[in-house]
């Protein structure tokens, strides 16, 4: 009896922990940081945070370049082109920022982000978005670079969401059910 039991508690803490921390490991894959040709900043979310981590990379001496992506309006301007202006306002040479201003999906964002990509002749990027929005973002991007480009994804840390305990707030519950549902819908549309 007392084995059944234990066995019992067992599988309830396993599935609790899965449960709890499955999602956020799904949803944030993390790679090992390293130089690369280009960072790639997305607007959404918490977006200054995206702008604060894709500037500490560069800074940092992780890539030469850095490219901002997004359509959004920020007054009357795009979201790429009012990161850059925050970006240059933080020290990084208007010359080594690059914008693309059209997209309004991460599906757009990997599309347009990919032609300038290709067509600078870049053959890696660090990935900068949310944390609960990496796993969406990374596979866009990987669609529309290929299996072979290398992409290394390093989150900017989020106001609202935290991998250790996303089911804490309200917010981030609705983000992590919001970016689960998105995924598996890019999964079945395929």
């Amino acid at each position: 009896m007392i084995r059944k039991i234990l066995k019992l508690v067992i599988a309830v803490v396993v599935l609790g922990a899965i449960f709890l921390f499955g999602p956020s490991i799904y949803l944030s894959p993390q790679s090992k940081l390293e130089k690369a040709d280009v960072i790639v900043v997305i607007s959404g979310g918490d977006t200054d945070a995206r702008i604060n981590e894709g500037v500490a990379l560069y800074m940092d001496g992780f890539s030469d370049k850095i490219l901002f992506s997004g359509a959004a309006a920020e007054g009357e301007v795009s979201n790429a082109s009012a990161m850059k202006n925050i970006a240059i306002r933080k020290g990084v040479p208007a010359k080594n920022i690059l914008i693309e201003e059209d997209s309004r999906t991460t599906e757009e964002n990997a599309q347009d982000v990919a032609k300038i990509v290709k067509s600078g002749g870049f053959k890696s990027i660090i990935l900068v978005t949310s944390p609960y929005h990496q796993r969406r973002a990374y596979e866009a991007f990987r669609g529309a670079l290929g299996k072979d480009f290398k992409i290394i994804n390093h989150s900017a840390k989020d106001s609202q969401w935290r991998k250790a305990d996303w089911w804490s707030n309200e917010q981030a519950r609705f983000l992590t059910i919001g970016e689960i549902m998105k995924n598996l819908y890019s999964l079945i549309n395929q």
